[in-house]
């Protein structure tokens, strides 16, 4: 749908302005003629795409707010009211919610309003919201959404929380090297020069030192060249593909993101389906949360085998990136007439699963990163003493 900026006027002809969601003008006069409205002049409304998606923490506490006030029989307008004075907010998200009560104010749902804002919110949420407001629910669905997205964000914080040690260690190993090879070793480079010949590794070691000494600027001009490249060449939609398609294959590491994956998907199709949307609409909504390329670009199979009366269960078991977990829960809901519960119940699970496998990787990582920083320390250190020992074995064979 296309949002129209309209000018029409009322039964008594008093001229009214404001914003509205329609297919077409035809289908905005039709909506505006419901209202007593009568349509003068339209223009299409430009979605605001550069405007940036909230984070999952912010979107929950709004949507808590929201269930929270509206459950207290607040209306919704003095809701968001009370929401945009809100002391803890930033100005940007002030800003935010004060054009979304705007656009209510003119009489514009709550899910168009947000739909309005761009890709600030999610459309996962917007679609949750819609539905919410056909059936009556907001109350419920607006709580039900602060649960997923609180959710989201504690195991998206979990992820990269378990991630930070072995990131600094990384970063320390780094620095170690570099003063290593920039400060301590050319302190042995007057002896060295001394010395008739030197062995291999010695060789090697002077020359990255050099290199390092001299030429560091080199370094840094190569480590943001390969990231721009490395950027560009991943935005490639070929390339973006095949990267997410390795990543599952990887050892460890694809075994954790197929488990990511699956408790992402699962955790949105049940929200969705609990909602009472379509299940078409389901797939299609939490297919675009999975956040993986190659998972994505299978299920315009999955969605036509549902069409076409397959079962989900034996359409997901097709999905290469799953696990093997919620083909099992999906086929005992379908079963049973509880997939709703079984979905939920098979997201606690595969969260629970994430988060065992991200600290068994982190706890590999770890031992993994003081191995290399040990061989490269001890490749140090025999390149430095395998000369002098030489020396002296020189010196001893010649004194005989």
């Amino acid at each position: 749908m296309t949002t129209f900026k309209y000018t029409a006027r009322n039964v008594i002809g008093k001229r009214v302005t404001g914003k509205l969601q329609a297919n077409d003008e035809i289908d905005l006069q039709a909506r505006l003629k419901n209202d007593n409205l009568y349509l003068e002049s339209a223009t299409e409304v430009v979605k605001r795409a550069a405007q940036k998606r909230i984070r999952a923490d912010r979107i929950s506490d709004f949507s808590r707010s929201i269930g929270q006030l509206v459950g207290a029989g607040v209306s919704l307008v003095r809701a968001l009211r009370i929401i945009c004075d809100d002391e803890t907010l930033r100005q940007k998200e002030r800003n935010l919610y004060a054009d979304v009560l705007k656009q209510v104010r003119t009489g514009v749902s709550l899910s168009d309003a947000m739909a309005m804002e761009g890709a600030a919110f999610p459309p996962m949420m917007i679609n949750m919201y819609r539905s919410a407001e056909a059936a009556g629910t907001l109350e419920a669905t607006a709580k039900q959404m602060a649960e997923y997205y609180s959710k989201e964000y504690k195991l998206n914080k979990k992820i990269k929380s378990s991630m930070t040690y072995p990131k600094i260690l990384g970063v320390l190993m780094v620095i170690v090297l570099l003063i290593i090879m920039g400060y301590v070793v050319p302190q042995f480079e007057e002896l060295f020069a001394q010395m008739e010949d030197l062995p291999v590794a010695t060789k090697i070691l002077l020359a990255i030192s050099e290199f390092v000494t001299e030429k560091w600027f080199l370094l840094i001009l190569f480590g943001v060249i390969g990231f721009i490249f490395f950027k560009l060449l991943f935005s490639i939609p070929a390339i973006h593909y095949l990267k997410d398609k390795i990543k599952l294959k990887l050892p460890k590491i694809g075994k954790l993101m197929r488990i990511i994956y699956t408790a992402r998907f699962a955790r949105t199709l049940a929200s969705l389906y609990n909602a009472g949307l379509p299940i078409i609409s389901c797939i299609t909504i939490a297919r675009d949360t999975i956040d993986n390329r190659y998972i994505e670009s299978q299920f315009e199979t999955v969605i036509k085998d549902v069409q076409a009366g397959q079962n989900l269960s034996e359409a997901l078991a097709k999905v290469d990136g799953f696990t093997k977990k919620l083909v099992s829960s999906v086929i005992v809901g379908e079963e049973t007439g509880t997939l709703d519960d079984m979905l939920n119940s098979a997201a606690d699970q595969l969260e629970y699963d994430s988060e065992m496998a991200i600290q068994g990787l982190v706890s590999m990582l770890e031992p993994m990163i003081i191995v290399v920083l040990a061989v490269l320390v001890g490749f140090i250190i025999v390149a430095v003493i395998q000369p002098i020992y030489g020396s002296y074995d020189a010196i001893a064979n010649a004194t005989k």
